[in-house]
C-alpha cells in the first residue's frame, strides 16, 4: 500500500514504519521518554489520530509484557527498524478488531 504521509508526520518516521511492516520487522522508538522494541501490526489514522498499534516485547513500559500497545505517531521518536523479524499477525482476542479512518498498513495484508 503506498500513502502519502500524513499531515504532521515526519516522512522519514512514516517510511520506517511501512518498511517495518512489510518486511516484517521489529521497531524500536522512544514514546513518552521510554525505550521500547515492538512487533508492528497496524498503522493508519484512528480517530483523526495517526496511530501504530503494536505488539510491544521489550524495553520500558508501564504495563505488563508482551503486550499489545497504541502509539500515537506524532509522541514517537527515533525510530529504528531492526534485522529482526517476526512471524506476522497475531491472533486477537475476539471483540477486539479495530475500525481506522484509513489504514496505510496491516501486517496480515503485507505482501511478501
Amino acid at each position: 500500500m503506498q500513502h502519502r504521509t500524513p499531515d504532521g508526520v515526519d516522512p522519514e518516521k512514516h517510511q520506517r514504519i511501512l518498511m517495518a511492516i512489510h518486511q516484517k520487522r521489529l521497531l524500536s522508538f522512544l514514546f513518552d521518554g521510554k525505550m521500547r522494541t515492538a512487533e508492528p501490526h497496524d498503522y493508519g489514522i484512528q480517530k483523526g489520530k495517526v496511530r501504530l498499534l503494536t505488539f510491544q516485547i521489550a524495553g520500558d513500559s508501564s504495563g505488563p509484557l508482551p503486550g499489545w500497545r497504541w502509539i500515537e505517531i506524532p509522541r514517537m521518536s527515533q525510530p529504528e527498524v531492526l534485522p529482526q523479524t517476526f512471524v506476522g499477525n497475531r491472533i486477537v482476542p475476539s471483540g477486539n478488531h479495530h475500525n481506522w479512518d484509513v489504514l496505510f498498513a496491516r501486517i496480515d495484508h503485507t505482501p511478501e
